[in-house]
């Protein structure tokens, strides 16, 4: 892996060859994050408080875009050494508070244009989302939310970042499943199922109407679950909108429940929304799973990977 970094007027700077580093990629929230550990030399001139941005290469292709958050320079026993960190580019939406405001109708390139673009940040080709009417933007609101809420709660489709830093509006990949079967250097599998997040009603109120609806899985009430959430839309909703962002609640914290997380002791490529699928001897919870999380890194130890799938049909 070769790692650059940028100063404020886009130049690319190499970073020193790395001891360690680790990348972890996720579906949108928390966002990728990246850490690179090298030598230091005390005379470089190299100047890490003007870094901005980063980006690493696996020969000619990228595998990691973002920003710098932090770079330390450590002198131990051992030597002294740079540590930089930091997180993908919806750390820009994320960072950053939306202007309240209502739309009339908002278009896919309204919010390109009012939230992603004064950002650096271009999408990728391929999107086709609905206009929205109306759509209103709450204050406080993260430009991350704002592009969050016109994508999943109408449009159907979980925003995301590509290993290039580009906003992704299209669906999960439907491609090829990745294999994990018994050729595949797993060191650890735990499978978890997990009650707390899960909810069993959510009611939904139009703040301005004062109308409600009510959302409740049965399936997890008949298994004693007993967890219900309160939304207040921010406002002009309709019924439609309101039932499905109630169900849409409801199947985001259920898929919050199975967990299959893996370790595997070599460098694995598997992104998240892909499909995978384990096939383990000995292991009863084979089946077809999706990434919802990937982690990859180098160290003394040599390459590693640390997935963490899900149902195929989870919701982010």
């Amino acid at each position: 892996m070769t790692g650059y970094v940028t100063d404020p007027s886009g130049a690319l700077i190499r970073l020193p060859a790395p001891l360690s580093w680790t990348f972890s990629y996720t579906c949108g929230v928390p966002c990728d994050s990246f850490r690179v550990r090298c030598l230091w030399d005390r005379g470089s001139a190299l100047s890490p408080q003007t870094w901005v941005g980063f980006q690493a290469w696996e020969g000619t292709e990228r595998v990691f875009t973002g920003l710098v958050d932090e770079c330390e320079v450590v002198l131990s026993g051992q030597g002294s050494f740079l540590e930089v960190t930091g997180r993908g580019m919806a750390a820009r939406l994320l960072d950053n508070e939306a202007l309240g405001q209502d739309y009339g109708t908002a278009t896919l390139e309204d919010i390109l244009r009012d939230h992603v673009r004064p950002y650096g940040i271009q999408a990728a080709a391929g999107a086709k989302l609905p206009p929205v009417s109306p759509f209103s933007v709450a204050t406080g609101s993260s430009e991350w939310s704002v592009v969050y809420d016109f994508a999943r709660y109408y449009g159907g489709v979980a925003p995301r970042f590509d290993r290039e830093g580009r906003l992704v509006l299209t669906g999960w990949p439907e491609r090829a499943e990745r294999l994990i079967g018994d050729g595949t250097a797993v060191t650890e599998l735990v499978y978890r199922d997990r009650r707390y997040g899960v909810l069993s009603q959510v009611l939904v109120r139009d703040r301005y109407s004062g109308q409600t609806e009510t959302v409740s899985d049965g399936e997890f009430i008949a298994q004693g679950g007993m967890a219900r959430r309160v939304m207040t839309m921010p406002g002009r909703s309709n019924f439609q909108t309101m039932r499905y962002t109630g169900k849409f609640q409801l199947e985001r914290a259920k898929g919050e429940r199975i967990r299959l997380e893996v370790e595997i002791g070599e460098a694995f490529s598997a992104w998240p929304g892909e499909l995978v699928r384990v096939q383990r001897s000995g292991w009863d919870r084979n089946g077809l799973y999706r990434v919802a999380q990937s982690t990859v890194g180098m160290d003394s130890r040599g390459y590693w990977t640390r997935l963490e799938l899900a149902p195929p049909d989870f919701v982010v």
